[in-house]
């Protein structure tokens, strides 16, 4: 089997038909169909499922394409010139939005003057998303603050962080030195939407005692959160590198929970088979120490 065949596999998978894929690739549909045809007959497997003129693939199709999209993106790789890639290349770092916020542009500010050459593309966005975008070979590495849940992908801790309990400086709460988690439910919750690392843990903190969150506001913007909060809106759960400068300038008042800490470990992820040039292993050096 060839490159093409690989390449042809995966961009149907991407584009979830054969004539959108064809259309992509700039080929004649026969010719995509006639491609994964030749591979199912080759390996002697079924890689899609046709129900109602849809294609699914199926789990053997799955594990397969984990394997086609390191093969396309190792060779794609070597065609932008791997050779000098530790001179000219380019990183695809990912990060979760409370390392992208407080962290990220300090360990680029590092790395960039030993790398001069070599340019960092920032991908910002929840720990969910970045996961995903590992997974499909879309970033080299990534820097997280959520739990992983792909088998494929490895991590290493390189710092501690907590998220804290805040309301505004005149809210009602402020005055007040704790507060229950049940007591917490009842307040008009301002949260970060689900998906994000931080949502992650305070979801899982509450089932860990068997309750659930009904936030009355969702956001993928902790600025919105900070607003809201700081105007009385309502409490929120942020990590503390984020709102350290509110609660030093008392727009913001932290609210303990008798024996709760929201606390987690960031991680650089990578996927397990994904080859890292010598610029990338060096800016992981630089992030875990």
């Amino acid at each position: 089997m060839t490159l093409r065949h690989m390449k042809i596999f995966v961009a149907v998978c991407d584009c979830g038909s054969v004539t959108a894929a064809a259309r992509n690739l700039g080929l004649a549909q026969p010719a995509v169909s006639l491609a994964i045809k030749e591979l199912e007959t080759y390996y002697g497997i079924k890689l899609f499922d046709r129900i109602s003129r849809k294609l699914f693939v199926t789990e053997k199709g799955k594990t397969f394409l984990q394997y086609a999209r390191q093969i396309v993106s190792l060779f794609d790789e070597m065609e932008n010139g791997v050779k000098d890639w530790d001179s000219f290349g380019m990183l695809r770092v990912g990060s979760s939005v409370t390392i992208g916020t407080c962290l990220l542009s300090q360990f680029i500010a590092r790395f960039s003057p030993q790398y001069p050459n070599v340019k960092v593309r920032v991908t910002i966005d929840n720990s969910s998303v970045i996961e995903d975008k590992i997974l499909l070979s879309q970033l080299d590495f990534a820097l997280i603050e959520g739990q992983i849940h792909s088998e494929n992908i490895i991590s290493k801790s390189f710092m501690e962080d907590e998220l804290v309990l805040v309301c505004g400086a005149h809210h009602p709460l402020a005055a007040a030195q704790e507060i229950s988690l049940e007591e917490l439910l009842g307040q008009t919750l301002i949260l970060r939407e689900k998906g994000s690392g931080t949502r992650e843990l305070f979801d899982s903190t509450l089932l860990t005692h068997g309750l659930t969150a009904a936030p009355a506001w969702e956001s993928i913007s902790t600025e919105a959160i900070i607003g809201a909060v700081s105007c009385g809106m309502g409490v929120s759960v942020l990590p503390y590198k984020l709102v350290r400068r509110e609660l030093e300038e008392r727009r913001l008042v932290r609210i303990f929970i008798p024996h709760i800490k929201f606390q987690r470990s960031f991680t650089v992820i990578r996927h397990k088979d994904k080859h890292l040039s010598k610029s990338a292993q060096a800016f992981i050096r630089l992030v875990t120490g």
